[in-house]
């Protein structure tokens, strides 16, 4: 998770410069890996996130990396890390939940995440977060069927102290610290200028960002060295535009200039949108910036 990347001509490759991950010695891939197994071990024991069952989450990551593997050999004729593929797999794993106890949602999903990384490209880059990719189609495709994890997480600040130094320390040693701590407070400002327009109190408006979505959103989605911007101070232009762009989402639904899914009618044709905005923001702002980068630089050969 470094702030400028290097191209490289893989899906499946490590964004940070050689010389960079010699200096360190560590992919920094692990550390997320590692982030993400607290996260999913913590929120299993004290949430049961993953539900009863661990048939969805087994297919979440058997999925992922059965289909990393394959497509990387397909592509390359070379085996794949599949730290990648490890983190799209338990994210789709503890964030979907499906209706009626469905299983396919989460074998489509991965795949689906998976798979717009050798398909959704433009000069050797995928432009979507595998995950934040695929978790937006299923819900805008299957609204009826699909949902998320959302309120389960609890606001436990107790829980939050403990995955935050580890997060911190991710972000941290992937240099886009800037990234995290950037929408955190993105979000508080935000929240406070929709109390202007809803009536709502400050504190309140902040609740979600203690949520699990939140977590993998800040620590993973936003600071996704393959999709994002190079240079800081593009980067932050491109933090706050999402950051916007999920302050309006927010403010459509408590004004009901969009129908929440749980209306009598069912919701509006947008009523999707309700349910992860930040993640909808991420995919309708970074792949945009993204191509138009890559687009005015000269091609990398």
């Amino acid at each position: 998770m470094t702030g400028a990347t290097v191209a490289s001509p893989l899906p499946g490759a490590s964004a940070v410069p050689p010389s960079t991950t010699a200096k360190r010695g560590v992919d920094p891939r692990w550390y997320s890996s590692s982030l993400l197994t607290l996260i999913i071990v913590v929120g299993q024991w004290h949430w049961n996130i993953l539900g009863d069952s661990y048939v969805p989450w087994m297919l979440a990551l058997g999925t992922a990396l059965l289909a990393e593997f394959t497509l990387h050999w397909l592509a390359t004729g070379k085996g794949a890390n599949l730290l990648s593929a490890y983190i799209s797999g338990n994210s789709v794993a503890f964030l979907m939940k499906p209706a009626g106890g469905l299983l396919w949602p989460f074998v489509v999903c991965s795949l689906l995440a998976i798979l717009s990384k050798y398909v959704l490209r433009y000069r050797e880059r995928h432009l979507w977060n595998p995950t934040n990719f695929s978790v937006c189609a299923m819900l805008a495709l299957a609204p009826g069927t699909c949902a998320m994890l959302s309120h389960e997480w609890g606001n436990d600040l107790g829980i939050i102290a403990m995955i935050w130094p580890v997060g911190l320390l991710v972000v941290w040693r992937a240099r886009v610290w800037h990234l995290t701590i950037g929408y955190l407070l993105l979000f508080a400002f935000f929240a406070w200028v929709r109390t202007w327009f809803n009536g709502h109190g400050w504190l309140t408006e902040l609740g979600p960002v203690t949520g699990a979505m939140y977590q993998l959103f800040m620590f993973f989605m936003v600071t996704d060295p393959r999709t994002i911007v190079s240079g800081r101070g593009k980067q932050m232009l491109v933090l706050v535009l999402v950051a916007l762009t999920e302050c309006l989402i927010r403010l459509a639904g408590d004004l009901d200039w969009i129908q929440a899914p749980t209306a009598p009618d069912g919701g509006g044709p947008l009523s999707f949108l309700l349910y992860a905005p930040p993640m909808f923001a991420l995919f309708l702002i970074g792949p945009p910036a993204l191509w138009l980068q890559l687009r005015t630089q000269p091609p990398k050969r």
